[in-house]
């Protein structure tokens, strides 16, 4: 009988680093953790006071009201997307749209994980911005790639029109939400649906699809306004009148149920949830109960250098995400820049593929620097994740990466081939796939490890990511390469036009290193959300949970019938 023999792995703080690293680092940390905080705060508040008080005054809550009124008492929201458009602003608004105006996150109902979509009533009155509609798709397909249950807190005054051109068209634009509706129900995942005020047009029929629908008494639903009716004022029309409940619960049937208020509406919303089938993640952990790890993901913070040129030891990190800083190393003998195995996070496992730092010695090649993908490490992540998905393993991509090898002998051993094998293997993946970019996440390294053109379910940054093609200086170098010596000297003896060089480097480099800012990446959605290294161990713990919620919808073998044990026996021997 085949077993996983989970062993230690990670080493005291102390141990790892001197006072004075520990000191600097974590102060580095802290103080990026700060500005995040202020900036999920300001996004967190939508317009203000004055808007939630407007709110209040129409008898109905606000969206985080509600969201905490849906969710377990004390449990935790995991939120994606939160920094979209952050920074922006937007033609006809004298105000920005903090979080696009809606709100997606991971939360528990019911103790099972829901993804939930509510549109931010204090912003616009819930309308839709540019990459709102993105980021409401976004939300849905993480529910689809998990089978999880969507629900939708509706208060949509639809498309923010002077900016309508940005958000209407296109193949993600408004309308493709309404096409995820009908995939989630193709699938068979359930929505269920509280309308609480406007809905308006595409918000009218965001809720349509879902299998319940609640509306409460100062909600409605119409494909167009009084306001746009001809003779509605003479006939005292209101949108209300025109698509309220009592229109489309009693007479249209598009709504199921009509509830007096939004605390009413929740409560039901709830109920639904404790109908559909309990989380199978309890029977996937095989008896073995979560488990936090032994050294605390605190540690993080000191863990990882501030130089992102400075090495650090992967398995630290590993030790401080796992339950109880247990881990198997698989295929441990070869492509050593590269680390592979499984683990449990919550108690339920998931495979780990991680790069290493520093020099790495390979058997029979010699040393190398870690950080890149070489052929051997490339054929061994192509491999095991071929293997977890064979075996049904959720699979955690931990990225540091430069990019690929390159020079002569890399082109003549076939990299490109190989690291087309690794693309095939990621996008043909069926098990659930999470990427975590620690630090750097460049050039084809990026996307050869699950980055998010390969659709992992979700990809998180960390707030030190450093997320492009290439690092400032080296693209500043390759733009200006006609003008540089074999040496990356600047090639003139002409005071001004060496001047005029090093200007435009200097700029081009500046103008880099500030794209590859992660906020910067999470308001484009270049990635789903930046995360605190110190709360990256709770938002893993939440995806992998989540993704053994639903059962039978992939193939999930028991662990004593895994691949990756054949793959073990076959590779022995090396």
């Amino acid at each position: 009988m085949a077993r996983v023999h989970l062993h230690p792995i990670g080493d005291e703080l102390q141990q790892v680093l001197g006072p004075d690293d520990i000191a600097q680092n974590r102060a580095y940390h802290d103080e990026l953790d700060a500005a995040l905080a202020k900036k999920h705060q300001t996004v967190r508040e939508g317009w203000g006071p004055k808007y939630v008080e407007r709110v209040h005054a129409k008898g109905k809550m606000t969206t985080w009201e509600r969201i905490q009124a849906l969710i377990d008492p004390g449990s935790q929201i995991f939120e994606v997307g939160s920094l979209v458009n952050w920074g922006r602003d937007f033609a006809g608004s004298r105000r920005q749209a903090p979080g696009a105006g809606v709100v997606t996150c991971f939360a528990k109902v019911h103790d099972r994980w829901v993804v939930v979509i509510a549109n931010d009533n204090t912003v616009a009155s819930g309308a839709w911005w540019p990459q709102t509609p993105e980021k409401i798709q976004r939300a849905q397909e993480m529910a689809l790639r998990l089978r999880l249950p969507v629900v939708y807190l509706v208060d949509c005054s639809g498309l923010f029109l002077p900016e309508q051109s940005r958000s209407f068209a296109g193949a993600r634009g408004a309308g493709h939400i309404f096409k995820q509706n009908a995939r989630l129900a193709d699938h068979g995942v359930a929505q269920i649906a509280g309308v609480f005020g406007d809905c308006i047009a595409g918000g009218g029929y965001m809720p349509l699809i879902s299998d319940r629908v609640y509306m409460t008494e100062s909600a409605y639903m119409v494909i167009a306004g009084a306001a746009l009716i001809q003779g509605a004022k003479s006939q005292k029309l209101t949108s209300l009148s025109i698509g309220g409940p009592e229109v489309h619960v009693h007479q249209s049937r598009c709504a199921d149920e009509r509830v007096p208020d939004d605390p009413t509406a929740l409560r039901c919303i709830r109920d639904e949830v404790a109908r559909l089938p309990s989380s199978g993640a309890d029977f996937y952990r095989h008896g073995v109960q979560p488990a936090e790890p032994r050294f605390p993901a605190t540690d993080l913070r000191a863990l990882l250098p501030t130089d992102f040129r400075q090495g650090y030891a992967i398995e630290q990190v590993i030790a401080r995400l796992v339950d109880d800083s247990l881990f198997h190393e698989v295929l441990p003998g070869l492509g050593r820049e590269m680390l592979t195995g499984v683990a449990r996070i919550s108690g339920l496992w998931v495979g780990l593929i991680a790069n290493r730092q520093g020099i790495v010695e390979e058997p029979g090649v010699g040393k190398r620097p870690g950080g890149a993908l070489y052929r051997e490490g490339i054929a061994k992540i192509s491999t095991f994740s071929r293997a977890c998905g064979e075996d049904g393993i959720p699979v955690l991509w931990l990225q540091d990466i430069s990019g690929f090898d390159i020079g002569v002998q890399a082109e003549r051993q076939g990299l490109l081939g190989y690291g087309s094998s690794l693309i095939y293997a990621n996008s043909t993946q069926p098990s659930p796939m999470f990427t975590v970019l620690l630090r750097k996440a460049s050039g084809a390294g990026y996307y050869a490890m699950s980055g998010l053109p390969y659709d992992p379910v979700v990809q998180l940054s960390t707030p030190i990511t450093r997320q492009a093609v290439m690092e400032g200086r080296t693209l500043a170098i390759a733009a200006f390469n006609s003008k540089l010596d074999d040496d990356f000297q600047i090639a003139t003896d002409d005071p001004q036009e060496r001047a005029a060089i090093e200007q435009g480097m200097a700029e081009t480099a500046s103008r880099i290193e500030a794209d590859m800012d992660p906020v910067d990446a999470a308001s484009r959605m270049d990635t789903d959300q930046v995360v605190p290294l110190a709360e990256l161990r709770a938002y893993l713990s939440c995806l992998i949970e989540a993704s053994w919620q639903s059962a039978g919808y992939r193939r999930t073998k028991n662990p004593r019938i895994w691949s990756i044990h054949d793959l073990e026996v076959l590779c022995a021997r090396r």
